[in-house]
């Protein structure tokens, strides 16, 4: 069983009614990667968010709660 750290950036804008709309996920190499990525983001978009997950894909197995790092600006309620 071999545990890999996934980085991820996800960004958000505007979308109809109010509603939060998630552009696509970004997947950087290191949590340093994510972290520039999710500051240079947050000065275009509405909430920004970076965080990290740690699994096994082979098994499927996966952490229940990834680990955020960066939050800035308007974020949907799942990441408060």
């Amino acid at each position: 069983m071999v545990r890999e750290t996934t980085y991820v950036v996800q960004a958000f804008n505007a979308g109809k009614g109010g509603n939060l709309k998630a552009d696509s996920p970004i997947v950087c190499k290191s949590e340093s990667g994510a972290l520039r990525t999710a500051e240079r983001l947050a000065l275009s978009k509405l909430g920004v968010v970076a965080f990290s997950s740690s699994g096994d894909a082979e098994m499927g197995d996966y952490d229940d709660e990834p680990t955020v790092f960066f939050r800035k600006g308007e974020l949907p309620a799942g990441f408060d």
